[in-house]
């Protein structure tokens, strides 16, 4: 039955995925078996489903009891899901930095002491500010979604009506997307935040000659933090995905706030003065790629000036975009 199906699936959304299943089908027997106690071979109605539900009490209690040990770093319905976030991120981290790391190496053997220091340094440096991004983000969401509210006081009594919906698929969001998400976020930091020297074309002239940045390095570090800023918004708002679980009003509101901060981030920072490399296409003719007055020339010439607008066209849309798709989707019936 519908009402069934509510109150098993509130109890098991919050509970670690491996254990869902199991639960489930436990809590459904023991459902089925308070109602053949109950009815003593007469038809199940619905008031008896509900009668049943009720003495079992308010789901999130029950999922409390099915959970065990209580931990409260974040809240007992978002910790599991915390910690497995923060463990993909520390992978995602040892392993950018590691191939990163490999990379420095082959491309420059003579300096691996130094490659060394600077990947010890690195990474003690953007484990904290990965873990406080994560925790920054889990924090906000377990703060929005009310989890210290009133109905969690046991005191309060609970209806079957209190049940909410489940929610539909198109409007459910995938872990998977979301942790994808987070990923991509974690990855960009690390090159942007401590190998931005690569950022760029490549030179080989039989072997590694060096790199022709995008970036200017002069003026790259007065930006850091900007950058910083905007991949960390991406992983709160990934966060924030995640824990919701389903696109709701208030989701699409706090997706519109980051993105909108994320964005007037990205405008200070790309139209701000010396940006991008001056001196990005002498380089490139300095290095052999292209022969100043060329066809070619004046065609890299045009893209790389235009780059800027094409940027901020392509990233204003995506995050307007993802907004619109949340708002899309919360509106389908």
């Amino acid at each position: 039955m519908e009402m069934i199906n509510r109150y098993i699936y509130a109890v098991t959304q919050k509970l670690p995925q491996a254990q869902r299943e199991d639960i489930a089908e436990e809590l459904r027997g023991l459902i089925e078996d308070m109602l053949e106690a109950r009815v003593q071979g007469r038809k199940v109605t619905d008031k008896d489903v509900e009668a049943v539900l009720v003495a079992l009490g308010n789901p999130k209690h029950l999922a409390q009891k099915y959970r065990g040990t209580k931990k409260y770093l974040i809240g007992p319905e978002l910790f599991d899901a915390y910690i497995l976030v923060l463990k993909i991120v520390l992978i995602s981290i040892a392993v950018s930095m590691g191939v990163g790391f490999v990379i420095q190496i082959i491309l420059n053997p003579i300096s691996i002491l130094d490659h060394f220091i600077d990947f010890i340094v690195s990474f003690v440096t953007v484990i904290p500010m990965a873990f406080g991004w994560t925790t920054f983000g889990f924090a906000i969401g377990e703060y929005s979604k009310g989890i210290h509210s009133k109905d969690l006081q046991m005191d309060k009594e609970w209806k079957v009506s209190d049940l909410a919906p489940i929610p539909d698929k198109k409007r459910q969001i995938k872990r998977g997307e979301s942790i994808t998400g987070i990923i991509f976020y974690v990855l960009f930091i690390v090159i942007f935040a401590f190998s931005s020297e690569y950022f760029g074309i490549w030179v080989f002239h039989e072997e590694f000659s060096g790199v022709v940045p995008f970036l200017n390095e002069e003026t790259y570090g007065s930006y850091l933090f900007f950058i910083i800023l905007i991949f960390g918004f991406g992983i709160i708002k990934e966060c924030l995905k995640l824990i919701f679980g389903k696109w709701t009003m208030k989701l699409v509101i706090y997706t519109s706030i980051v993105n909108l901060v994320s964005m007037i981030a990205i405008l200070f920072m790309v139209n701000g003065p010396a940006f991008w490399n001056p001196d990005f296409m002498l380089e490139l003719t300095q290095a052999g790629f292209l022969t100043e007055g060329s066809e070619a020339f004046r065609t890299v010439s045009g893209v790389w000036e235009q780059s800027t607008s094409w940027i901020l066209i392509l990233l204003v849309f995506g995050l307007i975009w993802d907004a619109a798709d949340g708002f899309l989707k919360v509106r389908k019936k």
